[in-house]
């Protein structure tokens, strides 16, 4: 990767989500006093988690999802600009906007994102989507009592969907290809109790591979392989995202499913930097894998403009993810997938934990509901990389928090 030669007078930043809006506080942080431009077509930057959530609920107005007050972009000199990029110029340091305007700046920093995945069968134009704030709106009047939604895809985003719908009085089938979503990601044994909650909600969860939505009498009709149909007024497909790469791609910077980067955001041209769900990192050869949570972004937008500045990022964090549905909160830090053994602390139900403990006896990942202070406790003993015993993680009267702070 390429590394920057010199201190910019001016940084376009190029979405203003997570990413994009943490790059530019960031960069205010570490006493960057250039110009500064933020560029989104919606404008004002707005966080993601509650659309699917208490905004789709409608308990939850526009004003909650900002991610600053207004007054913060004024504050810090920060100059926010509506508009979709249509091109960078990284060798003259432009930014076409549709309608022909052009920006300049020495740097450009792309936090794209991404858009849905839809899936690829004849009627996929009877489905959506959601990853905006005007998804969201679109779906929530087809929410409520009386109406019928069918959702493919059962991961983060369709579960939560599924729960906000069923609290609202819809009527919800939940689709998806694999019996238990999400193991990968929690593990087997909390994967299956999140799962179980939709049939208490009185949500219906099938497993089957939706090949085609056709029109209904009443809506539409979700066709699976074994040739059963569901009727439903909605459909909704949750089945990940589409990295937003072509500004890249169209610079001839590297891309791989996603815009290849280093630690601090450098790309294969050093006037540009990267960060959020849209990038890939690339480390002494090896390819990381796409990171599309919330936390990931942030971080990354600050390793980026840690990057711009020619200075050091904080050091890589633990990963940590979380989804609310049914009225719980679900939280994972590192590796569930990781090689090693399952250790359980308490029942299903508030206070439940997982642990994955790695072959060298420390731990590699752990997962949990409405258990907050243990998982963060769990994330500081897998950063620091300390052996730990399998009575005391199952033991709900050990506190971790004690053994993070013990001498080794």
């Amino acid at each position: 990767m390429a590394d920057t030669a010199f201190r910019p007078g001016s940084v376009a930043i190029i979405g203003a989500g997570p990413a994009g809006f943490s790059a530019a506080a960031e960069l205010r942080q570490r006493g960057y006093a250039g110009s500064l431009t933020l560029v989104d077509p919606a404008g004002q930057p707005h966080d993601r988690p509650p659309l699917s959530k208490a905004y789709l609920a409608g308990t939850l107005e526009t004003s909650g999802l900002a991610l600053a007050a207004p007054d913060w972009f004024s504050a810090n000199a920060v100059e926010l600009v509506t508009g979709t990029a249509l091109a960078i110029d990284p060798g003259a340091g432009t930014l076409t906007l549709a309608g022909g305007t052009v920006l300049q700046a020495d740097i450009l920093l792309l936090a794209t994102g991404g858009a849905a995945r839809t899936p690829r069968f004849p009627g996929t134009a009877r489905v959506q989507t959601l990853r905006t704030k005007s998804d969201a709106d679109a779906l929530r009047p087809q929410l409520g009592a009386g109406k019928r939604l069918a959702i493919i895809g059962a991961g983060l985003i369709g579960a939560e969907v599924a729960s906000t719908a069923a609290a609202l009085g819809t009527a919800v089938v939940l689709i998806d290809p694999v019996p238990v979503p999400l193991v990968p990601a929690v593990g087997q044994e909390l994967a299956a109790y999140l799962h179980s909650m939709h049939a208490e909600a009185g949500i219906k969860t099938i497993t089957g591979l939706p090949v085609d939505v056709l029109s209904g009498p009443k809506g539409s009709t979700v066709l699976l392989d074994d040739g059963s149909l569901i009727d439903a007024d909605a459909v909704l497909a949750a089945v990940g995202m589409v990295p937003e790469t072509r500004l890249a791609e169209d610079a001839g910077i590297a891309v791989d499913d996603g815009v290849l980067v280093d630690a601090a955001g450098r790309t294969s041209h050093p006037r540009v930097f990267a960060a959020g769900d849209s990038v890939r990192r690339r480390t002494g050869g090896v390819l990381a894998r796409r990171s599309e949570h919330w936390d990931s972004a942030v971080r990354s937008g600050r390793a980026a403009a840690a990057g711009i500045l020619g200075e050091e990022p904080e050091p890589d964090a633990v990963p940590w993810f979380w989804t609310d549905r049914h009225g719980v909160h679900a939280e994972a830090v590192g590796a569930m997938a990781a090689e090693g053994e399952t250790v359980e602390r308490g029942a299903p139900g508030p206070g439940y934990v997982v642990f994955r403990t790695a072959p060298d006896g420390t731990l590699a990942g752990a997962a949990g509901i409405d258990a907050g202070n243990t998982l963060r406790a769990a994330r500081r003993l897998i950063a620091l990389k300390k052996p730990v015993s399998k009575d005391q993680l199952s033991d709900p009267q050990t506190d971790l928090r004690r053994l993070v702070r013990s001498r080794p």
